[in-house]
């Protein structure tokens, strides 16, 4: 009988353990959080997983609990939280996670390959997950699925649409590297989970990368052992003494929202429709759970902003003994809120500007409370299942507040809503229904794949594995060589050259490169990667890694490439044959011009083509397959080889290089560098020399101890 199936689930950024979650303590730690716990401890539980793993960063910060800092965590019988260390230490928002993301995906692919490691597929979630599951699955051959949750390109049309302006909303939200990482997954994914028919139809397909035929539409699920209309005397007393200090008359029906202190979640609207009508105050409270607090200096700005309108609101208003706004609640109290406000013949409301499905809506359904909610997303599903209470364009203020009065005037319609909520959860929307539907269309679409399989070790093009690899840039690093240093580099490379090989990367094609590399007199090379990545050969017989441009060909078209590039003679002119290669297409700008990187990306997304520009020295463009760089091709020799990255050296130098500053390869730059390199965030292992060229070389074989002695 075969092993059953083995899932990684890749969430990194907020805090996440097995218990005690704590929701809306900060904008990274919402909704995304509590679904990912529950889709893993439901998976656990079916007969057919064997073991069900998340991901997520480890986190050693005095402001967080000490939980974060441990690197497995069981959740339940078969499934487990991984924690993997990148970037600092301390807790960041994930806005500053985004220059440290390939040190993880080089830290789980060496997982991933070990023995008794193996998943069947990964199930990235966000666009940092999503790019992350994009290179590993490149990488080893596993398929991807992609849940983006939040989709940059959404919400940068809603702060824009707000008077958001462009710059401030780059610089907050790093949104174009975050779009950016979403296309990436979105090609590279081979089933893109949605919650709502609205999210692939109006969000998703915004982006060039989306495919129709790879989406599923999947509701989560409601943990019916918490959230149902049966309350005990014991909750109702615990909510009654933590709500009477705010409120005048508890017993008045209460208008309920549970969210995070995000300007997303639109909480100050609700407030002005409250605040604004006589009949809201007349007949109702309001009561805001908003998450925890406790320093206020201590709050991310965006929760202090929306904290402040708050209490400003209420004064403004004089609201004082009819909302409540509690400083702290448990996670466990969460469901005695809605069975709290059912018994009042309350009203769940979420003002949301955009909400792409609305967990709190189901929850509330499921304990019997109606619901008033933005007309955006998810609430328009579960409206249309659950018939249980209005929706409404929340940007529309006077919208906001009739929908509200209306909503709670007819005490009938009011118990019918409630009881439709109930029914509807339990029949569409139970875990148990969601993790069939996503067990049955993960073994169905998944296997009707291709099957590429786990990429194979051991490169048969050549059987020396090398202890260390040194790789040097033929075009920059050894272009022009001072005497002594070259002489230095040949002596060490003579001495140790049996523990550690020599590799050489290069624009060039392998024939003008060995003619150029045989005027330095240094020792052969065991690899040669040429053509800006695109090529592999191996030992001094130079045969031609076969397995690398197999894996690089998947989808590539040269010829479409170049058609759709001829247009551009205004920016570019194609360059003599003599550079051109079967997977390399190179160009000349005409100006020196940055935009025209970013410009070239979006005509090949557009053409529906998978190819890869990049920019090098300033003046020159290589279109190579989407899978192929110099990057990739170093991580795929240390694969094939079984070669930890870290003892694998390169430099960088010249612009274009910024690829080889990120993940675990030890990387020196020397003194001589272009200054656009220092744009890059600094990585753990980056040396900054202060010798230029081959000196630089040298210094950071020293530096890295290669080879260390054993």
């Amino acid at each position: 009988m075969g092993r059953g199936v083995r899932v990684l689930h890749l969430h990194l950024y907020g805090l996440f353990r097995s218990r005690d979650l704590e929701l809306g303590r900060d904008a990274d730690t919402g909704g995304q959080t509590l679904y990912v716990l529950d889709l893993v401890r439901s998976l656990a539980q079916r007969p057919e997983v064997d073991r069900v793993d998340v991901v997520t960063r480890l986190v050693q910060d005095r402001r967080v609990a000490a939980d974060y800092e441990r690197p497995l965590e069981v959740i339940a019988p078969g499934a487990r939280i991984l924690r993997f260390p990148f970037g600092p230490k301390r807790y960041l928002r994930k806005e500053q996670l985004w220059p440290h993301l390939e040190d993880l995906a080089d830290q789980l692919v060496h997982h991933l390959t070990q023995p008794g490691h193996e998943v069947d597929w990964i199930h990235a979630h966000y666009a940092d997950a999503g790019f992350v599951g994009a290179l590993v699955s490149q990488r080893l051959g596993l398929p991807l699925v992609f849940t983006g949750h939040s989709l940059g390109r959404e919400k940068q049309r809603r702060l824009l649409a707000g008077g958001g302006d462009r710059q401030q909303i780059e610089q907050a939200y790093a949104m174009s590297r975050r779009i950016e990482a979403e296309e990436q997954a979105l090609t590279q994914a081979d089933l893109v989970i949605t919650s709502t028919q609205q999210e692939a139809d109006l969000q998703y397909a915004r982006y060039s990368q989306f495919r129709r035929d790879r989406v599923q539409v999947i509701p989560p699920g409601v943990d019916a052992g918490r959230f149902h209309p049966v309350s005990s005397a014991a909750e109702g007393d615990a909510l009654d003494q933590l709500l009477s200090p705010f409120l005048r008359d508890p017993s008045k029906p209460p208008l309920l929202a549970i969210s995070r202190a995000v300007r997303r979640k639109n909480i100050p609207a609700l407030l002005e429709a409250f605040g604004s009508s006589s009949v809201l105050r007349d007949r109702h409270n309001l009561v805001l759970v908003l998450g925890c607090r406790e320093d206020p200096r201590q709050m991310e700005k965006q929760q202090r902003d929306v904290f402040q309108q708050v209490f400003d609101l209420v004064d403004r208003y004089d609201l004082y003994g009819s909302v409540a706004y509690p400083k702290q609640h448990r996670r466990s109290q969460v469901p005695a809120f809605y069975r709290w406000a059912v018994q009042r013949g309350g009203l769940f409301v979420n003002p949301a500007l955009t909400e792409p499905f609305g967990l709190t809506l189901l929850e509330a359904a499921a304990c019997g409370l109606p619901m008033v909610a933005t007309d955006d997303g998810g609430p328009r599903d579960i409206q249309a299942r659950c018939e249980n209470g209005l929706l409404v364009d929340v940007i529309d203020a006077g919208a906001l507040q009739e929908a509200l009065e209306r909503a709670g005037k007819d005490a009938s319609r009011w118990r019918r809503w409630s009881d439709n909520g109930v029914e509807a959860v339990s029949r569409h929307f139970s875990w148990d229904a969601h993790v069939c539907r996503y067990l049955g269309l993960m073994q169905a679409h998944l296997h009707q794949l291709p099957s590429v399989g786990p990429r194979p070790q051991g490169s048969p093009a050549s059987s020396h594995r090398p202890d260390h690899l040194l790789l040097l840039d033929l075009d920059s690093t050894l272009d022009c060589p001072d005497g002594p240093s070259l002489t230095a580099l040949r002596s060490q490379l003579e001495r140790d050259g049996q523990r550690y090989g020599l590799g050489i990367l290069t624009g060039r094609s392998l024939a003008a490169a060995r003619q150029r590399y045989g005027d330095l007199h240094l020792p052969s090379p065991l690899v040669w990667i040429s053509r800006a990545g695109s090529e592999i050969h191996l030992g001094e017989d130079l045969q031609p890694d076969h397995i690398w441009a197999q894996h690089i060909d998947t989808d590539w078209q040269r010829e479409s490439v170049e058609a759709v590039m001829e247009d551009l003679h205004d920016l570019l002119e194609l360059q003599s044959e003599e550079h051109q290669g079967p997977w390399k297409l190179s160009y000349l700008q005409r100006q020196p011009d940055e935009s025209v990187l970013s410009h070239v990306r979006q005509r090949l997304r557009r053409e529906g083509l998978s190819a890869r520009p990049q920019r090098r020295c300033h003046w020159y463009l290589d279109v190579l397959p989407r899978l192929a760089s110099r990057s990739e091709a170093i991580r795929h020799l240390a694969l094939h080889w079984q070669l930890p990255l870290e003892r694998v050296m390169v430099m960088a130098s010249q612009q274009g290089d910024g690829e080889l500053l990120r993940g675990l390869p030890a990387t020196v730059v020397p003194a001589d560098h272009d200054p656009c390199l220092v744009r890059h965030p600094q990585q753990k292992r980056v040396l900054l020399s202060g010798r230029p060229s081959l000196a630089a070389v040298l210094d950071g074989l020293s530096h890295y101890r290669f080879p260390s002695q054993r």
